[in-house]
């Protein structure tokens, strides 16, 4: 700790920061606000100062905007919100690429930019994006200089081409904003502007994409003074209906909730969702897992996307957790008479709210609360007749707790607890983690990492847990470097509310990487990735340590290289190569704890291909092919994704995927005291299509399809796992060949009628289903599936947004 101790304190001691001259913008207060119609004629632009000279930050670094293509923006504001007008000047309005898309999808179209930090602290930023068709994009940025597009807030703008460029007009009402109360206020500000035919960005003042965090380049808005942070409340209420069918079975029903949005103060939100409904909620890409970790899958469901990075670090919060598979679905102990004739696969979610902000001394507070219904199983006896109920999952209690200090303009601190507290005597959960992100002023170097301990009462019986990383490195800049050391050991376990896939583990890891931030040559970018990585066991099991010692508890090392490249065209591809040195000992394919399956050296190279998403027809290839040195083992895979923008309004998107193993080992059942392992040869086909029709930039039309197959077959041959990694046949003989097939079809009809407001309708069709048909071909295999059941829905969903500011007005 003495040595982590005075690195720390080096780092932050050191201020070598070459300053950018930061230009300044002072606006002006006015009586009567413009009219947002994309005009530029009301009298409030009339005496506005201009932010012009944009400089190009990519591709390339410092070019003054072309004068037949220069931008001017005016901003003013009133007690209600603060405006921009911008004239971006186009000789050539007709060839200004115009693909309609809704709400948060860019598209082939140019856009202009407005990056806004009432706080002025280099980290915090808010972007309103404007496309030339005039839809709009919105986004939180967050500390590691990634955006979350899920935030979405109530705003108005409106595009207007002329012949001599295009208009932009825009008002961001402060219930949009996080702001202090002071009087004078100074914010930073940046512009950005992208013509999309030329693949060019420029900025209001340059941002020097290799010093790190862009936000500390912005400039400055000055002149705001005596505003106050209006009232931040809102209500969206909804209505929903539906109706599903399978086979003779019939439901359908209706619900009503809302979702809450309460300013506390200035820097504090609470957000509450009230009989959630998730009808609506995209379909998961299911999938089959062979594996010992379990898949994550993404979130979709919009109340767990929007401004939770707060609670996001460190993989603490996997909020699939809130509504998930019940804890004892699959512990159900039954009578030799009795069979399972219902068994939930979801838990209902009946409330949740979140409390999240940041004062402006940098301390962001996030608190989250979330509480699920009782499940329940039933269980026939197929004698008696009865029926008995089996709770499979208590009333829940999910927790999140957050406290993040940043400092610096680029550094954080944060302390997270996450707590599941199960009625009755169920399994609970606590976890609690200290984790650091320090970089030097000039954000060119930098420490992170952090200490975790869990704690888990099952049945009165406690069990603590714990997990620590190291990491330090070079981060900003052409050349990066770092190097890592984690453990976690055998007890940690945060997946009550967290991700985790493995525990008793302990890595070193190393890496290099070069880039280039303008371009070389016929290059807009490229560059290349060096890693390596080191494996231990972190506990040795003393029932199984004669063994281990042997290897002593040494998992395994891998090493590997990547490139990648754009050309000016903006053909982009890439390749990667990485393998493993000696033998490799798995402690987890065994799924048992100290058991170990000993594995020859992996090798597996992966080439890709991008064509330019501009052009009408788009595509990606790549390919990959693994094999194991002195071993039969093969695997590949070939992915093809051609994309069609028939015009400005609809387009096609389809994806291939086939994947291949040949002769892969693995865990198959336990037998008594054998761990039993088998053959394989396994096939996946996935395809996805989509087609995307847009009216306009507030209603659209999608049809989202996907058939997933996964084939495994296992041969002849069963083998038992020794205590020394190795095989021998076993006479095991069990079928465990598998034919998966998943099924979905979205069609789904979306209208933002008014802002935050939205109707939308959605059909779906599905089919989840298996089977030990793993000799059919594709064709004959999706006649079989097609067979099968399916699972048809209808719902209508009304969403409408209510602000209690405008509410006043009304009264």
């Amino acid at each position: 700790m003495k040595y982590i101790s005075i690195l720390l304190l080096t780092l932050v001691s050191l201020q070598v920061f070459a300053q950018e001259n930061k230009k300044s913008y002072e606006t002006k207060f006015v009586e009567n606000a413009p009219i947002i119609d994309g005009i530029l004629d009301d009298e409030a632009w009339q005496n506005a100062a201009i932010a012009t000279d944009f400089v190009m930050f990519k591709p390339e670094r410092g070019t003054p905007e072309p004068k037949n293509l220069k931008t001017t923006v005016k901003i003013v504001y009133d007690h209600e919100a603060i405006y921009f007008g911008a004239f971006l000047h186009d000789d050539k309005p007709n060839e200004i690429p115009m693909e309609f898309q809704t709400r948060d999808h860019f598209g082939n179209a140019d856009f202009f930019g407005i990056v806004l930090n009432p706080q002025n602290d280099g980290i915090n930023q808010t972007e309103f994006f404007v496309m030339s068709t005039g839809n709009q994009n919105d986004a939180k940025v967050l500390p590691d200089g990634n955006e979350d597009w899920s935030w979405d807030a109530v705003w108005y703008s409106e595009v207007t081409v002329v012949e001599n460029g295009w208009i932009v007009e825009v008002k961001i009402p402060y219930s949009a904003l996080r702001f202090s109360n002071e009087s004078i206020q100074t914010w930073s500000m940046n512009f950005h502007r992208r013509h999309q035919k030329t693949n060019e960005q420029y900025s209001w003042n340059f941002i020097p994409l290799d010093k790190g965090n862009i936000g500390l380049f912005d400039g400055l808005l000055t002149g705001i003074q005596n505003i106050n942070p209006p009232v931040r409340l809102s209500f969206s209420p909804y209505v929903s209906a539906s109706a599903t069918k399978l086979e003779s079975d019939y439901n359908s029903g209706w619900s009503a909730g809302m979702d809450l949005k309460y300013g506390i103060s200035e820097s504090f939100t609470l957000d509450a969702t009230l009989i959630p409904d998730f009808k609506q909620v995209a379909f998961d890409n299911l999938v089959l897992n062979l594996g010992p970790y379990e898949h994550k899958y993404d979130e979709k469901r919009q109340f767990f996307t929007e401004g939770l990075d707060l609670f996001s670090k460190g993989d603490f919060f996997y909020t699939r957790r809130v509504g998930n598979a019940p804890i004892g679905r699959n512990d159900i102990e039954l009578s030799d008479d009795e069979t399972i004739t219902s068994n939930p696969n979801t838990v209902n979610m009946l409330n949740a709210i979140k409390v999240s902000g940041r004062t402006n001394n940098g301390l962001g507070i996030g608190a989250f609360n979330a509480v699920t219904n009782r499940t329940r199983a039933q269980i026939t006896n197929s004698v008696t007749g009865i029926n008995r109920k089996v709770i499979t999952e208590p009333f829940a209690n999910y927790n999140v707790f957050v406290l993040d200090q940043q400092f610096n303009k680029n550094s954080s601190v944060t302390f997270i607890n996450t707590n599941v507290l199960r009625a009755g005597h169920y399994r609970d959960a606590n976890v609690t983690g200290l984790l650091f992100d320090v970089k030097t002023k000039n954000s060119k170097y930098g420490v992170s990492g952090g200490l975790a301990m869990s704690n888990i009462n099952n049945n009165s019986s406690i069990t603590s847990g714990f997990e620590g990383m190291f990491e330090a490195g070079k981060v900003s800049g052409n050349h990066q470097f770092d190097a890592q050391i984690s453990f976690i050991d055998k007890d940690y376990d945060k997946n009550d509310l967290g991700y985790q896939r493995r525990n008793n583990y302990m890595s070193l890891q190393s890496s290099y990487s070069y880039r280039i931030f303008e371009p070389k040559g016929s290059f807009n970018n490229f560059g290349f990735y060096l890693w390596g990585n080191s494996g231990f066991l972190n506990q040795i099991e003393e029932s199984y340590a004669s063994y281990q010692e042997k290897s002593n508890a040494y998992i395994g090392t891998s090493i590997g290289i990547s490139a990648w490249a754009t050309t000016k065209k903006q053909l982009s591809f890439g390749a990667n190569i990485n393998t493993d040195l000696g033998k490799q000992y798995d402690y987890y394919e065994a799924q048992t704890i100290g058991r170990f399956f000993t594995e020859n050296p992996n090798i597996g190279m992966n080439s890709w291909i991008s064509t330019d998403r501009r052009k009408p027809f788009s595509g990606m290839f790549s390919a990959y092919f693994g094999t194991m040195l002195d071993d039969p083992k093969q695997y590949y895979s070939v992915s093809i994704s051609p994309k069609y923008r028939v015009n400005n309004y609809f387009s096609i998107y389809y994806k291939i995927d086939f994947q291949e193993g040949e002769n892969t080992k693995g865990f198959v059942t336990h037998l008594d005291d054998a761990i039993i392992f088998g053959n394989r040869n396994t096939k996946t086909i996935e395809n996805s299509f989509s087609f995307n029709y847009n009216f306009d930039v507030k209603s659209s039309l999608e049809l989202i399809a996907r058939h997933y197959w996964s084939a495994v077959d296992y041969d002849s041959n069963f083998y038992e796992l020794l205590l020394d990694g190795s095989l021998q046949n076993h006479s095991y003989t069990n079928n465990h060949d598998i034919n998966y097939n998943v099924w979905n079809v979205d069609l789904n009809y979306a209208w933002e009628f008014a802002p935050g407001s939205q109707l939308s309708v959605l059909y779906r069709n599905s089919i989840n289903t298996g089977g030990r048909e793993t000799d059919l071909s594709f064709l004959s295999n999706f006649e079989h599936m097609i067979r099968k059941p399916l699972t048809n829905q209808l719902s209508f969903k009304l969403i409408y947004y209510l602000d209690y500011n405008e509410i006043k007005t009304w009264l």
